[in-house]
Formats: C-alpha cells, sequence, structure tokens
C-alpha cells in the first residue's frame, strides 16, 4: 500500500536510480492495454479519455498496444498544453502513425461515442479535489455510458489516498494501477489490477532525490510553519553545539534556541548571530537544569539533545531525567545516546549513532550495509524509537520502515559533521515523522559533504557543510 506522494517520490527515486519515467509511462500503457484486452472483444470499439499530463501520457502508450481494437482517443484540451514532454511525446507518436484522435476543446461539444470500452486516464493520484471542465462534464458523460469502464491508476475525481470523491468523479468497473496498490481503492466497487512497471524495489529503501519533495514550501507559509528547534548541547565543548544549531538553521527551522552552560554561552552565541542563546547557571549540563529545559521544550517542536555536552557526573544523570519527563520529538547525539536503551520516555526519539555508538548502546553491527540494515531494523524494533546509524551507508530505521542513504564520502570522518546532521535532523523532525527526517537528513548532510569534496578534495571542514545545506535540500535535483 503506497499513498500518492509517497508514489510521486518514488517515481522520481526510480529515474535517479536509472529508471526514466518514460520508460515507466511504457509499461503503464502496457499494462493498461492488457487490462483493457481482458474485457474487450477483437474489433471492439475503445474509447480513451486522456487528461493533458502523465496519466493521459500512459493511455497514449496503451492505444498503440489495442490495434485488434477500433480506438479513438479524446484529448481534454489543446495538444499545445499537454504538460509534460513524455506525455507530449506519445501523444505525437499517435498523430505520426494516424490514430484516430480528436481534442476537446470546449466541454459543451464532448459527445462521447458508443464504445464497448471507456478508458479513463483525465487524472491521476497527484490531484485531488471538485473535478473542473471539462472532465467533469467528461466524468458525466462516461457514467452514462452502458460501456465497461477502465480507470488508469484512479477513478478521475476520486482521491487515491481516501476514496472519496468531492463531487463527480468517474465511476470505474475496473481499476489498473501501477507498482503498489493505493490506499482509496479499496472502498470502490471496482477491480483492481496492480501493474509491475519496473520500478526497482531500492527505489522505496535507498534516499534519493525523490525523497526531497516533503521540502516543497506552500507560498503562503507563515512564521513558525517549519519548526522551531531547542539545541541542548555544550560544557566541554562549543562548536558541536553552535555547529548543530547553524545547521538546523541551515536546514529551514524558523527559530533555533540553544541551551548550554553559561561560561560557553558567548562564545557559541558568536558563532551566528540568528542563534537563541540561553545560559544555564554552571560549567555543565547538571540535573538542575533539567525543569528549565523542560519548560523550554514546550515552546518548540523538537529537541536536539547531546551536541558536546560530554560524560562528566550529572551530565548523563540530567539527560535521563530530562527524557524522562519529555512527551515530545527529540533527536539524540553523542554521549547522550548512552542513556537511551534504559530510559523510559514517551518522547518520540530520533538517535544518530555512529556504529561505535550504537555497539555502546546494545545494539549489532556488521560490514555489509545489507546485514546492518537487518541488524538496525532489529535494534529500533527493540527499543520502540528511530535509529540514524552513520557509515559508509546510512541505515535509518524505526522497526517497521527502513530507508538506506549513499551520499557522504571518508572526508566526512572528520569531527564535527555528526553535530551537523544532529542539527539538520531536529529541523527535519520539527515537520516530518521522525524515520522521514533522518533519512532526508542523511541524504542532504551527505549531498553537501560531497559537494566539498568535489570541489576541493578531502580536509574538509564540518564548518564546510553549512553554506551546502541549503543546495543540498533546494537546489537543482538532477
Amino acid at each position: 500500500m503506497i499513498t500518492s506522494d509517497r508514489m510521486a517520490q518514488v517515481d522520481e527515486n526510480a529515474a535517479a536510480l536509472g529508471v526514466p519515467r518514460k520508460q515507466l509511462m511504457e509499461s503503464s500503457g502496457n499494462a493498461t492495454a492488457r487490462v483493457v484486452r481482458e474485457h474487450a472483444d477483437p474489433g471492439d470499439r475503445v474509447c480513451v479519455v486522456a487528461g493533458r499530463g502523465n496519466n493521459g501520457g500512459d493511455a497514449f502508450v496503451a492505444v498503440r498496444f489495442l490495434d485488434d481494437y477500433e480506438t479513438e482517443t479524446f484529448l481534454l484540451g489543446r495538444e499545445e498544453t499537454i504538460s509534460t514532454d513524455i506525455a507530449r511525446e506519445n501523444w505525437d507518436a499517435l498523430q505520426d502513425a494516424e490514430y484516430t484522435t480528436e481534442e476537446v476543446r470546449d466541454s459543451a461539444n464532448f459527445d462521447l461515442p458508443d464504445c464497448d470500452v471507456v478508458v479513463d486516464a483525465m487524472l491521476g493520484t497527484g490531484v485531488t479535489g471538485e473535478l473542473r471542465e471539462p472532465e467533469a462534464t467528461a466524468a458525466e458523460a462516461i457514467n452514462d455510458s452502458d460501456a465497461t469502464v477502465v480507470a488508469v491508476d484512479v477513478p478521475s475525481g476520486v482521491d487515491a489516498d481516501t476514496g472519496q470523491a468531492d463531487g463527480v468523479a468517474v465511476e470505474a468497473d475496473h481499476v489498473v494501477t501501477f507498482h503498489d496498490e493505493k490506499p482509496g481503492l479499496d472502498s470502490l466497487d471496482a477491480t483492481v489490477t496492480v501493474a509491475d512497471i519496473g520500478i526497482p524495489a531500492t527505489a522505496e529503501l535507498f534516499v534519493e532525490r525523490g525523497d526531497l519533495r516533503v521540502l516543497g514550501r506552500d507560498p503562503s507559509a507563515h512564521k513558525g510553519d517549519f519548526g522551531e528547534v531547542l539545541v541542548v548541547g555544550g560544557g566541554p565543548y562549543t562548536g558541536a553545539p553552535a555547529l548543530a544549531g547553524q545547521a538546523a538553521m541551515r536546514a529551514g527551522a524558523d527559530l533555533v534556541h540553544l541551551a548550554c552552560p553559561e561560561q560557553v554561552a558567548r562564545e557559541v552565541q558568536g558563532y551566528e548571530e540568528g542563534l537563541i542563546v540561553h545560559g544555564l547557571a554552571g560549567d555543565l549540563l547538571q540535573p538542575e537544569h533539567v525543569d528549565e529545559l523542560l519548560d523550554r521544550a514546550l515552546d518548540v517542536d523538537c529537541v536536539v539533545v547531546g551536541p558536546g555536552l560530554g560524560r562528566a557526573d550529572g551530565t548523563l544523570d540530567a539527560v535521563r531525567e530530562f527524557l524522562s519527563s519529555f512527551d515530545g520529538t527529540a533527536v539524540v547525539d553523542a554521549d547522550a545516546l548512552r542513556v537511551v536503551p534504559d530510559v523510559d520516555t514517551e518522547a518520540d526519539l530520533l538517535c544518530t549513532p555512529h556504529q561505535g555508538e550504537l555497539v555502546d548502546m546494545g545494539g549489532e553491527t556488521a560490514d555489509d550495509w545489507r546485514e546492518r540494515r537487518k541488524l538496525v531494523e532489529s535494534f529500533a524494533a527493540d527499543l520502540g524509537q528511530t535509529l540514524l546509524v552513520k557509515g559508509p551507508y546510512d541505515v535509518v530505521s524505526d522497526g517497521e520502515t527502513t530507508r538506506v542513504n549513499r551520499t557522504g564520502n571518508p572526508g566526512m570522518t572528520v569531527g564535527g559533521t555528526g553535530d551537523v546532521l544532529a542539527g539538520i535532523c531536529g529541523a527535519l523532525a520539527s515537520t516530518q515523522e521522525p524515520v522521514t527526517a533522518g533519512a532526508v537528513a542523511a541524504h542532504v548532510n551527505g549531498k553537501a559533504g560531497d559537494a566539498v569534496v568535489d570541489e576541493q578534495g578531502y580536509g574538509l571542514l564540518a564548518s564546510d557543510l553549512l553554506d551546502g545545506i541549503p543546495r543540498a535540500m533546494w537546489g537543482d535535483r538532477e
């Protein structure tokens, strides 16, 4: 079962893995034609009602596999408004081969002829809401016909995730959907065929550019919509919490607070004016600071605990006490990871150990990423929390959903890159589920590091990653 948003990500991931959308469209069209052939006799009349996007493109391909039938294709709109290059190429192929086609430029003039099978390819899984014209009129005409109706991916007007329709929707007899079943199809009175169109399983496992679609922003968004983060760190170290805080800002958090012992507060503030630094009395994090931290945590969307805290007497006790009383979302990094296996918490944790820290937590690791994936998944299930285990291949799992990231390079073994990752995780966990946040953060952190090494070779500094974070998240996804 896969949602429409996730399906769009997987489509794009498949392209990143070398399986272009054009190839998938050819497979989708062929699968659609197979279903049509199951419900039509040779010589039957098949009418295709197609939209101007890739859903219509799938149907244009299908027509080329239906030469045993009398086909007629209706394009809802002008051909110059076909919205994707691959759909246009397949429309042009129908023209060049002189298949019977017609542009429907005015819904008032749409007249669906008598036919034995109608293929509904107006709108796919990515379009929701009430049908507009000319699709609404076309849907009514399809429903009024006596033909068998085959819908491509989802009946037009039906929400693929819920099965609900806002107004008129195509009443399909059969649905051919691709790669995996969509949640909303279960509620339909239709036969559903799930067609394998050649998307590799790793398009769902490996983190690729399609996963970055979750980073899109609504133009009408307001301050605060993209998260407020509190970083709890520092004492023995100043650079680690500063890197985590700056990374959270670079990763799009609207506000970043940093709570650190007052002896390092001034130095931490000096790294970036935009950080809101709160000094904690004394030289180290101690249990007497927990109440203040819990109060500050009430006002943020995610807390990052660990960068630069060290493991002095009282510090890990304070972390344990904080997590025991906290019920929000937290990213746990560095020495703070040591308390996680034994703490009883209502919080949703995203833990970011490297493999040595994972072993210290009680987990197991392996050289082969496939075996490591299984071990991480099992340990995450035991913990009841999400793990992001850093390595040549990063493994992210909550025990049920597991993702593997392949960006990054050996130059990132330098100190501080994990603090940057923790900050990115904090920003993303403010708005995303922990597995998604961890997977995207690992990809972005590694991609930023790859860009630095591509430009200058090894010898990078963790601070070199900061400027690359926005480009890795929102730059050219190709």
